[in-house]
């Protein structure tokens, strides 16, 4: 598949733009990391859309949503999902472009009340290309039987609102410690992981301080596979 414009994605759980434990503001260094990434797509995990508490413990805490302070001046469009709500605020998923964003729809996949889980399905329309590109956002839970269920869904979805042919991107936290969720999506919807399709395996990200674990994945469809060209998450970190 030809396309006139590669397209540089990222995927990033962003921690509420906390730092491990939750001791300190980071969000402008990850503002100034994807920035200095020059993304054309991100896919960002746990985004802080309110919090009235950590507002007025941090002095530069920013006064929109996070998905807005990282909207930067050379990516102008974000969405936000909002998943879990709570008495001082609430946080989600969000994706920043730098190309529109028409249409987004955020959708509940949570599997049982203690975690709160959304999908955030967006299409991005991008200069010089015929059709728009899916883009599914996800976090995934953090028990097993809760990640096939919530694959299910996506596969469901995607299935009902995807066009079966043109350009699709997965991305997220998979939590995926059994490394499951690459056999399910390669045979129930042709995706790969493009890390895996380039590297051999996929891109090792958590924890940040030593990555280990492959949590987070950047799937697109089989046909897309010599078009893509992939970037690694951010080191992250995470209690």
């Amino acid at each position: 598949m030809s396309r006139k414009k590669n397209l540089t994605v990222v995927t990033y759980n962003i921690h509420k733009g906390l730092s491990q434990f939750n001791k300190r503001l980071v969000l402008h260094g990850i503002r100034d990391g994807l920035k200095g990434l020059g993304a054309d797509v991100a896919f960002l995990q746990e985004v802080q859309g309110k919090d009235e508490k950590n507002a007025r413990r941090h002095v530069s805490w920013p006064e929109m949503g996070q998905h807005e302070f990282l909207t930067h001046d050379d990516c102008q469009h974000s969405v936000y999902g909002m998943n879990a709500v709570y008495q001082h605020g609430h946080h989600g998923n969000a994706v920043v472009s730098r190309h529109p964003i028409p249409v987004w729809e955020n959708i509940d996949i949570s599997h049982h009340p203690i975690e709160s889980r959304g999908l955030l399905h967006c299409e991005v329309e991008v200069d010089g290309w015929k059709e728009r590109v899916h883009c599914i956002n996800v976090h995934l839970g953090l028990w097993g039987r809760s990640r096939r269920f919530q694959l299910e869904w996506m596969a469901e979805r995607i299935r009902a609102a995807v066009p079966k042919k043109g350009p699709l991107i997965v991305a997220g936290d998979f939590n995926d410690w059994a490394k499951k969720a690459s056999d399910y999506l390669k045979a129930e919807l042709g995706l790969h992981e493009v890390f895996e399709h380039v590297e051999g395996r996929p891109a090792k990200s958590y924890p940040a301080q030593m990555p280990m674990f492959t949590l987070d994945r950047i799937y697109v469809r089989d046909q897309g596979a010599p078009t893509w060209r992939s970037t690694p998450s951010i080191s992250r970190s995470r209690t």
